[in-house]
């Protein structure tokens, strides 16, 4: 048996495969995270230039914030915009992945600022710091979606575990390899 909160969207594919079942039990404490509608810019500067005002506006009332990325690139990137604007942050992806564990666990604490490439960090529980609840909890910002909605909604149950408030949002952009790949005729909307 294993526990997972993203495996009763493939129950098929758990009896297909495993001739195993898929029992969904309730959370602990209700959910209350807020998850808000994605946010969508036509280019990929104007995406990442909202995605460092979001992060900035949530740092500037001590609220953690978890970025997560598709790709090293993206998170070597973001990390060049967020040294450029003078916000201190961790940096999680394949380069890093030594100190895994320690950043992840650290990612809730007031004011910081983590960025995490895609699955970094799993197994390893975000405890929030002294006051974060009472300014909103951690804030978790996708700077993409994912092929598979359910690596999107680990990235987004992050934020709000066990009754903590949080919240979670997407910012993307129609430049976005995804959105290129498999929405080609959304290019004509540039």
């Amino acid at each position: 048996s294993g526990m997972t909160g993203t495996a009763d969207e493939a129950w098929r594919e758990f009896w297909q495969i495993y001739h195993l079942p898929v029992v969904v039990i309730p959370t602990n404490r209700p959910c209350i995270r807020t998850n808000y509608p994605d946010k969508i810019y036509v280019t990929e500067e104007a995406k990442w230039n909202a995605i460092l005002q979001e992060i900035s506006d949530i740092h500037a009332v001590g609220r953690p914030v978890l970025v997560g990325t598709r790709s090293v690139r993206a998170s070597e990137h973001l990390h060049a915009l967020l040294e450029e604007k003078g916000l201190e942050h961790q940096v999680l992806n394949a380069i890093y992945h030594e100190k895994e564990a320690e950043i992840v666990a650290g990612a809730g604490q007031p004011g910081r600022i983590t960025v995490a490439t895609n699955m970094a960090g799993r197994g390893t529980d975000i405890k929030l710091g002294r006051g974060v609840k009472e300014k909103g909890g951690l804030a978790v910002i996708a700077t993409e979606r994912h092929e598979s909605g359910r690596v999107d909604r680990q990235l987004y149950g992050r934020a709000g575990r066990q009754g903590d408030p949080g919240s979670a949002v997407a910012i993307i952009a129609l430049e976005d390899e995804l959105l290129e790949r498999h929405a080609p005729h959304l290019s004509s909307m540039r």
